[in-house]
């Protein structure tokens, strides 16, 4: 019998693939810090948006793989460059004219513009903190304003000091020879106007730690690289970081993967281990263009979460990371659905495809059963025909699907029912578009609507076995003997006509949520012209 460890060991799920890079690592001997450091960063220029997100969840996946195939304890760091100087205003934040007098701060430095927090940097941290614990994730978060002001990365900035011409060389081949002639490594704080220099050096005393510069007015100052008084641009930042704190894993986007050479010789020249990368492609948005903070157009985590439930997102994330993905309204209801399909797979499932199922992963190997016994794209062609204005009015329909179900017996399918209503109102409804039907077409439906007064007024159990498979046999049969070239054309027909829209729910399961009766009167009115809008 193939043991669990076993099986991850073999698997080819990317977040063990990844799990099996680290632990070789170690395959000589363990950490000497003691456990493996997982670490994910976060820039709080702007509000937190689901690529944020995802770095964490990827990463907390691919932490649960390694503590399946290895016993050495591990962390998962979540730091936050909260010490970066604010280059642009977000054009998604209110209270533009105060930020933008205070651009160049420190984001811990810069007023929180919705006034709950004492900055913007920390009212980002909060929102990334609590959509997090929303998701129940088990980590550590950091702060770089922490870590630079309390000192603990002094030891390492002093280090930065005496190697200043190693780092600068590293830095130098990778600049325009224009910038070559102002870049310097380590960024001042101004001491009076609290701004993040982004000035040349005059001298570095490596020997004691101080650096001299002319600030933009031409003052000459010297400041002490510890103690919060310097940070360090950020390409160096990352190096350092990974250095100072042994860091094992790290992930990001593919914009980041040209500087992967200087992140990992930086780290060298402190004397550090470079961690084991891992590079993601970047979320697009309807447009096909990368996602921003700055710009906000991309879907929030909150936006998702208002349509689906949490691990709907997770999923996505699962998704093919290496593969750009476009994440806009319209992945949602095919998110929840392939969940719940590999949800409802797991346990029938030999061990060597559990670990493999995308579900495993999102559950950290305790996936729960389903109990959405309609699907959620069913659910919104219901809402539709229905008229819905909350789940309460599906729950008369699923009941006579799903005798056996209630709000509190199937709480996914309670809460799919009214995210479907909302899903629908929000972005349904306003694109749909009815038509009438071709001759061909009608004859077709009036077909079918002929047959579906044929059967039996009583239950559709007495009749059928399992009334959606029989009835989408009937459904099927009406567009094969009509001669539908290919027979999707002929789904796409009852779509169009019926629900306003080119792509819909396995016809036959929808007759049998629906209702036959209320499905003929459905098809009754369409093709008398009903349901287009004068």
């Amino acid at each position: 019998m193939t043991t669990l460890r076993d099986a991850a060991m073999n698997s080819k799920a990317w977040p063990f693939e990844e799990a099996r890079r680290v632990l070789k690592r170690y395959e000589k001997a363990p950490p000497k810090k003691g456990h493996v450091l997982f670490e994910t960063g976060y820039g709080p220029s702007g509000l937190p948006h689901i690529g944020t997100f995802g770095e964490v969840a990827r990463t907390t996946m691919i932490r649960r793989a390694f503590e399946i195939i290895s016993d050495i304890p591990t962390r998962l760091l979540c730091f936050s460059d909260d010490m970066d100087g604010m280059r642009k205003v977000p054009e998604n934040v209110p209270q533009q004219e105060l930020l933008y007098a205070n651009i160049q701060k420190p984001l811990t430095a810069v007023p929180d513009p919705f006034g709950e927090f004492d900055s913007f940097g920390n009212h980002n941290n909060a929102m990334l903190r609590r959509f997090l614990d929303t998701f129940g994730f088990e980590y550590e978060f950091a702060s770089a304003t922490d870590y630079y002001k309390s000192g603990k990365f002094d030891e390492m900035l002093m280090l930065c000091a005496e190697r200043y011409d190693a780092i600068m060389a590293i830095m130098l081949k990778s600049l325009r020879e224009e910038r070559q002639q102002t870049y310097s490594c380590f960024l001042p704080i101004h001491p009076e106007t609290g701004r993040v220099l982004y000035v040349p050096m005059k001298h570095v005393d490596a020997k004691n730690g101080l650096i001299t510069f002319d600030d933009e007015d031409g003052r000459e100052w010297t400041l002490p690289v510890t103690g919060g008084k310097v940070k360090l641009q950020w390409k160096p930042d990352f190096g350092m970081r990974w250095a100072a704190l042994d860091v094992d894993f790290e992930m990001y986007g593919k914009d980041h993967s040209t500087n992967t050479p200087i992140y990992d010789g930086i780290c060298e020249v402190l004397g550090g281990r470079k961690p084991e990368h891992f590079t993601y492609e970047l979320f697009l948005d309807d447009q096909g263009q990368k996602i921003s903070k700055s710009k906000g157009n991309g879907l929030t985590i909150d936006e998702w979460l208002s349509y689906a439930a949490t691990e709907s997102l997770s999923y996505f994330m699962y998704q093919k990371p290496k593969t750009a993905k476009r994440l806009w309204w319209d992945v949602i209801p095919k998110a929840v659905d392939e969940y719940h399909q590999q949800l409802r797979a797991y346990p029938t499932q030999p061990v060597e495809k559990q670990i493999d199922n995308p579900v495993w992963h999102i559950h950290g190997g305790q996936p729960p059963e389903s109990n959405l016994v309609v699907p959620f794209a069913m659910l919104l062609n219901l809402a539709s025909v229905a008229g819905a204005s909350d789940k309460a009015g599906l729950w008369g329909f699923i009941k006579r699907y799903a005798p056996e179900a209630t709000p509190e017996t199937h709480p996914d399918l309670d809460a799919a029912a009214g995210f479907a209503v909302r899903y629908f109102h929000d972005f349904v409804a306003p694109t749909r578009t009815f038509r009438l039907p071709s001759d061909k077409e009608r004859a077709a439906m009036e077909d079918l609507l002929a047959r579906l007064k044929a059967l039996p007024a009583t239950d559709l159990h007495l009749q059928f076995e399992d009334p959606s498979e029989g009835l989408q046999t009937i459904v099927f049969a009406v567009g094969t003997e009509h001669g539908f070239e290919p027979l999707r054309d002929w789904f796409t027909a009852l779509y169009e006509v019926l629900l306003g829209q080119s792509q819909g729910p396995r016809f036959g399961g929808f007759i049998a949520l629906y209702g036959v009766s209320e499905t003929i009167a459905l098809m009754e009115t369409a093709l008398a012209g009903g349901l287009i809008k004068a």
